[in-house]
């Protein structure tokens, strides 16, 4: 098989074996620096809590909508989202998805809930599909260890000590979603897409496809519209903004967005690998000198509510 996209191979970086993550680390930097976008590898994640998770997506979207709306998005971005739920920027018509979303499973007497920060606190679960808890909470915890460890690969490659990333990680704004594209319409016009062309809030993205294809990324040397072809095995990674504002652009957010010709229905995962909600995010803290920073310090935690805020339908109907 033919790619244009790099594939990465992780293992020993969970082990923490030098030689492997420096290598690594200097394959997504060159990732990073080229096209944005690269897949990678012997990640860690069992593929037998992937498969699950899928299954479980499978059976969830094939329930009526009216039965899904029974744990229908709520405040905290947790919960069902309906189709044509989501606008993205600059886009004229909304995705044509739905999807289902979970975040750090957190009290409602937790600190941060009590304080009243956005996006926290418990998931919700449906009765009706009891058994969604275990297998996707399960795939989010593994992620998250997953998540971790490429962003210690990640550290290497931007020069910076591979444990820069933990303490803004100590309670982590990560973010899961079963995500189910139907069959493009066949008289769709040229500005209907599965997902419109975006970029990520946040910092890392780790994302698992089906075979169906029809995630396109935009390569930041040609700007020309290239697929990420699905690799058995692997899970894609694209950087979010907040890394690519942390890195002063030195690695980019780059464009994508997705086309279900398929025929037939899509189905993905995508995890948000994203900070803790207070982290500031500072060019600076990566030895960017202050009159070089293209971008000011911003918390995490505000920049990705903002952009939520701004292409969800539900946040702007509860602000109206």
């Amino acid at each position: 098989m033919s790619l244009s996209i790099p594939l990465i191979d992780m293992a020993g970086v969970r082990e923490r074996d030098e030689a492997s993550v420096r290598r690594a680390g200097a394959a997504i930097r060159e990732a990073c620096e080229t096209i944005g976008f690269f897949y990678i590898v012997n990640h860690g994640t069992p593929q037998t809590v992937i498969d699950r998770a899928m299954e479980a997506a499978r059976t969830f979207f094939a329930y009526p909508v009216e039965t899904k709306r029974e744990v229908a998005v709520n405040k905290r971005h947790r919960g069902f989202h309906m189709l044509g739920g989501a606008l993205m920027y600059e886009a004229t018509k909304p995705d044509h998805k739905e999807f289902f979303s979970i975040g750090l499973e957190l009290p409602e007497d937790d600190p941060a809930v009590l304080a009243g920060e956005a996006l926290r606190g418990p998931n919700q679960w449906p009765a009706f599909m009891p058994e969604l808890q275990d297998v996707l909470y399960r795939y989010y915890e593994e992620m998250g260890r997953t998540g971790a460890d490429l962003l210690r690969a990640v550290a290497v490659g931007l020069g910076i000590d591979e444990d820069f990333f933990v303490d803004k990680y100590t309670k982590r704004l990560q973010r899961t979603q079963m995500v189910y594209y139907p069959p493009h319409p066949a008289q769709a016009e040229a500005d209907q897409f599965g997902v419109a062309p975006h970029t990520d809030y946040g910092c890392i993205t780790l994302l698992h496809q089906d075979d169906s294809g029809g995630l396109q990324v935009r390569e930041l040397g040609t700007n020309q519209w290239i697929d990420a072809t699905p690799v058995p095995g692997s899970l894609v990674i694209n950087v979010g903004d907040l890394l690519g504002r942390w890195s002063n652009d030195r690695f980019r957010s780059t464009l994508h967005r997705v086309v279900n010709r398929s025929g037939h229905e899509r189905y993905s995962i995508a995890t948000f690998f994203d900070p803790t909600y207070g982290a500031l995010v500072d060019p600076r803290d990566l030895g960017v000198a202050e009159a070089d920073c293209i971008y000011p310090p911003v918390s995490a935690g505000d920049y990705i509510l903002g952009r939520i805020d701004a292409s969800m339908s539900y946040r702007k109907q509860n602000a109206s």
